[in-house]
């Protein structure tokens, strides 16, 4: 039989549909009040009952001598090379302010590790300055201040109170009595002043002393120290805590300790700095003693004050006593010629004269010589050589050329000793030259000496008066540009933010419940997990009934009544093959139990009926027959007309009260060969003659996937009506009807989607004109 089909490729699925997916979660829409409603309460009873935290600032000047900080008191030694890398930063000093050391100090100056509590109905609100009490501990164990303490402490007149520790009441006691607790010994305290607020003499407070370490561990965690730019040396110290003037107090405090500890090292190192510089003082002082008497004795030794002067003076003598040599040297000459001159010559020579320029007395003789030499010679002119004048002459020449030799000879030795003086002074005076580089080598050698000693000893004089001044007035390490400073808004919890998380989380929340439902849900759904998803025909769906066992009437309104009348209608097209004149046969089938396949076959077969056509519902469903939950029937059918040789089929038939036109042919007794008996030639001859006498016959038959008794009776339909039940079947079965329907094993098989939800969208909206009971939201929600 020749069917129409619209074959769709294999794992082709239609496009994300974002209109179905908002219709999705807008039909969940009381869900996303409910939950929105619910955070937004939640979150007003947080607000209520949070404890607010509040943050306190506070703004420093780091001393660093890289950003324009002071210099360090180390620095009385920067100028030798040493001590170099002692300068402060703001780095460094940023790991000091976080340091555990310096925050312990704080907690301990301060006591935060005892909080007061004001008990109150919900919550309990820590005292910090207005605390009415104190207590002080005198003696304690070894580990009290590394474990929990917890006491309570009760008002029950103006002297007197009541303790309680974590074992349970200890008794009545006085203001400043001593109270032996497991601990070790405490003493309460009553301050005048402080008093709660709203509140009288009667009090009930609750003391907590927490661990040292815990106490300093969350300071450290919850304090932040940065620096407020690179090119500065400001840094910005903040922390956040419940009471704000506890907040305001720690950041103050911790900056104090911070400058007094800095302080005191700082004068630490100018105390230990002062000591060493004195002790060298009085080492340099000896050392530089020893020295000048060193170059006292030397200067004794060798006669002399100022060595290079000296020196300056033996080279000059030196020089002189060199010319001199020269000049003596050369006037030996010249009077050794003078000598030789005299004896060779003869009475009427001349004498050279001027030329001996050292001695006067020979040049005299010879101006003497030499004018008598003159005065012979104009005599020979006018008288012989005999001339008694000549004569005398001549004599007082020989005498003068006798004392002219003499003179020459007594100048000539005068000469010589002379010259062998300055020689024996020149070698002295070159004796003392060859001295100087030794004398002047060890003079240096002990100059050095006392110049070191003198530099030194000036240089730790100056630093000991700059250590003294430093000494006197150190400076702190930080400077406070801003005093620690809480703001008066909490920075947590912050209501707005709050609100907000608790309105996105009430959307979110049902969001996610949907659409992690959804993703986890396999079941089939509505028409669109179906049609355009498949390449069976879809037939049309039916909505949920009111009542589960409705037989459909001429009069009925319902949604499911009307689905059926579509139902009906789109039949006609699956059947628009059979010839006319014979009956058309329906099958019923589903792919497993609970499907609603009876429920379907049943008014359909009344649907068809109503419209005046003749129609028999048959239930060959054999192994669990279900029609006679729906109609009242005989236990005989069609299971005894098969399984006997004679007997009529009118015998078995039976019609359906309240319907003109429909009869029922029940499934009968349940047989114990329900196959065999299926395949039994009569029921081929059973079809053929139920389609002479009925227009239209319904069969309600057996799930496919757990029987084969629907395959075995398939050439006898028409058309097959295939049931899947919505919210029921799993998507992953689709493939059994998909299967059948390839492989062509129910002929003219359509699709039909059973027990939708109307109310959620899916269907068509069915009961026009019809009013519709609605039911309160609330059953609406939790049905």
């Amino acid at each position: 039989m020749q069917q129409n089909q619209t074959i769709i490729p294999d794992g082709e699925e239609n496009n994300f549909n974002f209109r179905d997916q908002l219709e999705l979660y807008l039909m969940q829409w009381k869900w996303f009040v409910l939950s929105v409603l619910l955070l937004l309460a939640g979150a007003y009873f947080y607000l209520r009952y949070a404890v607010p935290q509040y943050k306190a600032v506070t703004t420093i000047l780091v001393k660093d001598e890289k950003k324009g900080g002071m210099a360090s008191e180390l620095s009385a030694f920067a100028d030798l090379g040493m001590l170099s890398g002692a300068k402060s930063n703001v780095d460094n000093e940023i790991e000091i302010l976080k340091s555990r050391t310096l925050i312990q100090a704080t907690v301990k100056e301060l006591g935060l590790n005892v909080s007061y509590l004001s008990l109150g109905r919900v919550k309990s609100a820590e005292i910090y300055k207005n605390a009415p009490i104190e207590i002080l501990f005198s003696t304690v164990s070894k580990d009290f201040y590394k474990k929990s303490h917890t006491y309570r402490i009760e008002s029950s007149s103006d002297s007197k109170f009541t303790f309680y520790d974590e074992t349970g009441k200890l008794g009545d006691y006085s203001y400043g009595q001593v109270i032996q607790c497991k601990e070790g010994k405490c003493t309460i305290l009553k301050k005048q002043r402080a008093k709660l607020k709203g509140a009288d003499n009667d009090f009930n407070i609750t003391i907590q002393i927490h661990p040292m370490e815990s106490v300093v561990e969350s300071f450290k965690g919850r304090i932040n120290v940065m620096p407020l730019s690179k090119t500065t040396s400001i840094a910005e110290l903040s922390i956040i805590d419940p009471v704000s003037e506890k907040a305001e107090d720690f950041l103050n405090t911790m900056i104090r300790i911070y400058n007094e500890d800095a302080i005191a090292d700082k004068n630490s190192i100018s105390e230990n700095t002062s000591k060493f510089i004195e002790q060298r003082l009085l080492l340099i002082t000896d050392e530089l003693d020893g020295v000048e008497k060193e170059a006292e004795t030397f200067k004794k030794a060798n006669r002399v004050t100022d060595i290079t002067s000296e020196a300056g003076l033996f080279l000059q003598n030196a020089s002189e006593f060199e010319k001199k040599e020269i000049e003596i040297e050369t006037q030996l000459k010249v009077v050794k010629s003078m000598t030789d001159f005299v004896n060779k010559n003869d009475t009427s020579d001349l004498i050279p004269a001027n030329i001996l320029s050292t001695d006067s007395n020979a040049s005299g003789l010879i101006s003497q010589y030499n004018q008598l030499v003159l005065e012979r010679n104009r005599l020979l002119k006018n008288a012989g050589p005999n001339n008694a004048v000549v004569q005398t002459i001549d004599n007082k020449i020989e005498a003068l050329k006798t004392n002219v030799k003499s003179s020459l000879s007594q100048q000539k030795t005068a000469l010589e000793i002379n010259r062998r003086d300055l020689a024996r002074q020149n070698a002295i005076v070159s004796g003392k030259i060859t001295q100087i580089p030794t004398l002047e080598r060890e003079a240096r050698g002990l100059g050095r000496q006392q110049q070191i000693k003198e530099t030194l000893y000036l240089y730790l004089l100056q630093k000991r008066e700059e250590t003294a001044i430093s000494l006197a007035v150190t400076e702190p390490n930080a400077k406070v540009i801003d005093a620690a400073l809480a703001n008066k808004t909490p920075v947590s919890p912050k209501k707005n933010i709050i609100y907000l998380a608790a309105l996105l989380l009430g959307l979110l929340l049902p969001f996610a419940i949907i659409y992690v439902k959804e993703l986890l849900d396999t079941k089939i759904k509505s028409r669109f997990d179906i049609d355009g998803k498949s390449a069976i025909p879809f037939l049309g769906d039916v909505p949920t009934s009111e009542t589960h066992n409705e037989i459909i009437s001429a009069t009925s309104r319902t949604g499911a009544a009307e689905a059926l009348r579509i139902i009906r209608t789109n039949l006609e097209f699956m059947l628009n093959a059979v010839p006319e004149g014979t009956g058309k046969t329906i099958f019923v089938t589903s792919t497993v139990p609970k499907e609603g396949k009876t429920f379907i076959a049943v008014n359909l077969a009344g649907t068809i009926a109503l419209s005046g056509k003749k129609v028999l519902l048959v239930g060959m469903d054999i192994r669990n027959p279900k029609l006679s939950e729906y109609l009242e029937l005989p236990s005989k059918g069609v299971t005894n007309y098969l399984s006997s040789k004679e007997g009529k089929i009118e015998d078995y038939i039976v019609k359906q009260e309240g319907f003109e036109e429909l009869y029922i042919f029940p499934a009968g007794v349940i047989p114990p060969n329900p196959a065999e008996l299926l395949m039994n030639k009569k029921t081929d001859e059973l079809f053929e003659q139920l389609k002479k006498e009925y227009d239209y016959i319904v069969v309600d038959t057996a799930p496919v996937s757990l029987v084969t008794d629907t395959l075995i009776i398939a050439k006898n339909a028409d058309t097959f009506v295939y049931v899947v039940r919505a919210n029921y079947l799993d998507k992953r079965m689709l493939h059994v009807p998909e299967r059948l329907y390839k492989e062509n094993k129910l002929p003219n098989m359509s699709l039909l989607l059973n027990d939708t939800q109307t109310q959620k969208g899916y269907g068509y909206g069915y009961g026009y004109g019809v009013e519709v009971e609605k039911k309160p939201w609330y059953k609406e929600i939790f049905k």
